[in-house]
């Protein structure tokens, strides 16, 4: 499978997937610099996280216009698989290719810690693996973390199962005590009425090699190449 993963000046996590991926995974990884203007034979498109463009006026704002994100857009508009992560999600809002937006997390701090989520369904490419009855340990790093969609949105959202992830604590429990930054319904990570775009504020590929004592996030990448085929 081939993953295109794009880099935006302040991108700072582009090296941590196209580790996962590459190395531990084993993929075909090319990276696409925020000024290409196309890409060819890319199975998947990535959004990594970081601080694009340093996060001037809103996170993943400026990057929205990027020429690269012409081409992700019609990538995803004719089905193509999008996975953005922590920044990448911001992006994929700004774009409306993901229903929201995300705000500045309640406490007005930016957070860096392990947070635990699980899965809303298993019907998706990135949850096709997950069992919903368990945990997930995954690291956030953010600023502006906090999902907010209005009440039809989110009806709508429930209705097409486009919820995918939420945060918990460690024993499952949804609720106030373990919403690491106020997003609504404590969502982690949604996807598009045509589940071919996710994203998600959490990192998995920060949890995905046992160098580091964590591989809960690596079940989200083989549930991607699962789906592929």
């Amino acid at each position: 499978m081939k993953f295109g993963v794009v880099i935006f000046p302040g991108s700072n996590c582009d090296r941590d997937m196209i580790y996962v991926l590459k190395d531990i995974l084993k993929q075909d990884v090319t990276e696409l610099w925020h000024k290409d203007k196309s890409f060819k034979k890319i199975d998947a498109i990535v959004l990594p996280g970081g601080f694009s463009f340093g996060d001037y006026l809103r996170s993943g704002a400026i990057a929205r216009f990027s020429p690269i994100m012409e081409k992700v857009i019609e990538f995803a508009n004719n089905g193509g698989f999008v996975f953005g992560v922590c920044n990448g999600f911001q992006i994929l809002c700004e774009t409306h290719l993901l229903p929201g937006a995300l705000l500045a997390n309640t406490n007005q701090k930016f957070i860096c810690k392990n947070t635990f989520i699980k899965a809303s369904n298993s019907n998706t490419a990135l949850t096709k693996l997950i069992n919903k009855n368990i945990t997930l340990k995954i690291p956030i790093a953010h600023g502006e973390g906090r999902y907010y969609a209005d009440n039809e949105t989110l009806k709508a959202m429930r209705l097409n199962e486009q919820i995918i992830f939420r945060y918990c604590d460690e024993t499952g429990n949804i609720g106030c005590d373990s919403n690491p930054n106020g997003s609504v319904d404590n969502i982690a990570g949604i996807c598009n009425a045509r589940k071919n775009v996710f994203g998600m504020m959490p990192h998995p590929e920060r949890a995905s090699d046992t160098e580091l004592s964590n591989t809960d996030g690596i079940i989200l990448f083989e549930s991607i190449l699962a789906s592929f085929n």
